[in-house]
This record gives C-alpha cells, structure tokens and sequence, in this order.
C-alpha cells in the first residue's frame, strides 16, 4: 500500500490526482506534462516498480491474483525477461498471461501463457496451441518462444501472436489446445478476501486512504478492481469510500474510455456521462462499455454491449435496458 500512496502523491503533484486501473492490470496517470520533470521521474524510479528502463515495454504479464505458487513464477519470468538484452524487443501490446487451468486471466487477450497443471508441470501456450513442460523449465520456453516471435514476424508492425500465421515456427512442436476460462472477478466477498471494484476504474484519494487504513497489501486485477486479502470484514467501510462491493451493483455492469477532454479522439465526455447513468442502471443486465470512437479502448473481453460516441446520458440508460 506504501507504494500506491506514493504513486497517488506523485499523480496528485503533476497531474490529475487519480489513478487509473486499466483492463491490463496497468496503472496509469493522467494530465501529466510533457516533457516530464526530472523530480517526478526520480520519485517513480524510486518506488522500485521500474527495475529495467530498457525492457519496461516488455514486462506485461498477468496472473490469477493471490495465488503464492504463481507469484513465484511471475517474478522469476520477470526477471528472466530484464535479463535478456534481446527481448526488450517485444511489443509493449505483447501480452504474458500465468494462470491456474481454470483461471479467468486465461480469457484476456495474451499472447503466450503458463497454466499450472500441479506442482511438477505445467503447459506453456502460444495462442491456440500449447506443450506440458516441467515446472523449471516453463520460463526458459517461453522466453525461447518470445525469441522465435521476434524472429519470425513479417515486420514490426506484428504486435501479437493472432498476427502469425498457424504454421508459424513460433508454435513449432506445439498442439491445439483450447483454454478454459473461468468468469472474471466479480466484486463482492470471497471467503475471507474481498474484491473490491473500481467504478470506471479511477482509483481517487479517499479510497487509497480507505484501503491503507485496513490493508497493507492489496492485488491489481485486470478487471478493474483489486483483491483485499482479509478485506472481508471491512466491506461496508470500503464500500463507503466508494469501492464496489456487491455484484449486484450497477457499477458492476459499466465501463467507459477516457473519453474527453482527455482524449482528442471524441467530444464525447464518456466518463461524465456513464457516472450520470450510474444511478438509474439496472442491477440485472447485459455489461456496458461507453466509448468516444471506433477504436473501443478498453473494452471487456467477454460478452458486452459497447455504446459509441453517445451524446447524451439517454444513450447510455438505453443501452442499458432502462427506459427513461
């Protein structure tokens, strides 16, 4: 929790004081200058998030969140991913994802995955195919798959293994193989754990003050919310420092892209007006995302109906399946 009050002080110094939680499981901060300053530059190498300033495009990974066995492995990819010079090539859209076989990052969109299959073993993915390797060596295939995309791609512009073809050596040795997700986090309580959701994912002062007043440790998922381990018992404090915490909420159900001002994109405000639709949106429904153009940033990856450009808080409610 240190470091995200530190990464909130620091928001809050230079630019907006927010911090967005984006669908990769990414912090970003808003209205920032360009160029950055030199002070606010030192203070984020000191928070220890950037260890390699050469491979920070590359350090994408995902995981099923509170899952010691699979932090494990995360570090030891991430480490194994700044130690090698060549590989801080990859696109920074390139995807890692490290899961349990039913885990729901599984359902993101990654590129190259490891799912567990016990302690021993597990099966390292390449898009739609994959092959079982023991545990200790699941990080150096991958970083060996990660050399032949760089190799083998046409240019460039190939950001993701979808670009490959299905002959690619990319997945040589490889078989088909179907993932099979599991739903994403649903805010609400989970045993002793609370997921605690983020409406529209902008995390603000009152709530990083609420959660480090309860927790000194909290997980990032890509779902825009954050898993408080023993967080439980804190529910309805959390909930009223503005957290989601009951499936049933319309917040569960709404999502937006920056929208404007922020993006140039659009003069469609879209987080105003999905706040604004917030209140009236059944708690039963289809999952909404409200975006300012074509290109739908931020978009679930699973079944949801997209509002584009809306002009009005009627376009959203409609969308919704609220009659106004």
């Amino acid at each position: 929790m240190a470091t995200l009050v530190e990464l909130l002080a620091i928001a809050t110094d230079h630019g907006a004081p927010v911090l967005q939680l984006t669908s990769r499981g990414n912090l970003q901060m808003r209205a920032l200058p360009d160029p950055l300053p030199s002070s606010l530059v030192a203070r984020l190498e000191e928070s220890g998030l950037f260890p390699s300033a050469s491979h920070e495009g590359a350090r994408n990974v995902i995981a099923s969140p509170c899952d010691a066995g699979i932090s494990r492995f995360v570090d030891e990819l991430d480490a194994a991913l700044v130690a090698d010079p060549d590989l801080a090539e990859l696109p920074g859209r390139f995807l890692f994802a490290v899961s349990t076989p039913d885990g729901a990052v599984l359902g993101e969109p990654w590129d190259m995955a490891y799912e567990t299959i016990d302690t021993r073993r597990g099966r390292v993915l390449v898009g739609p195919f994959g092959v079982v390797v023991p545990r200790e060596q699941a990080v150096a295939e991958m970083l060996h798959r990660a050399h032949l995309f760089l190799r083998h791609r046409r240019s460039q512009r190939v950001w993701n293994v979808r670009d490959l073809p299905n002959a690619s050596p990319v997945v040589a040795g490889m078989r088909p193989y179907t993932v099979s997700p599991s739903d994403p986090l649903r805010p609400g309580v989970d045993g002793d754990d609370l997921v605690a959701g983020v409406p529209l994912g902008m995390l603000r002062p009152a709530q990083v003050l609420a959660l480090s007043s309860v927790t000194a440790q909290v997980t990032i998922t890509p779902w825009r919310s954050l898993v408080v381990e023993g967080g439980a018992v804190h529910e309805s404090g959390l909930a009223a420092a503005g957290f989601v915490t009951s499936p049933r909420s319309p917040w569960s159900r709404l999502s937006a892209c920056v929208g404007a001002p922020s993006c140039r994109r659009t003069d469609s405000p879209t987080l105003d007006l999905t706040t604004a639709a917030a209140g009236s949106v059944p708690e039963v429904g289809p999952r909404i995302h409200v975006v300012g153009c074509e290109r739908r940033c931020g978009h679930p990856s699973g079944d949801h109906v997209t509002v584009l450009n809306p002009v009005s808080v009627l376009d959203v409610l409609a969308a919704a399946g609220e009659n106004p």
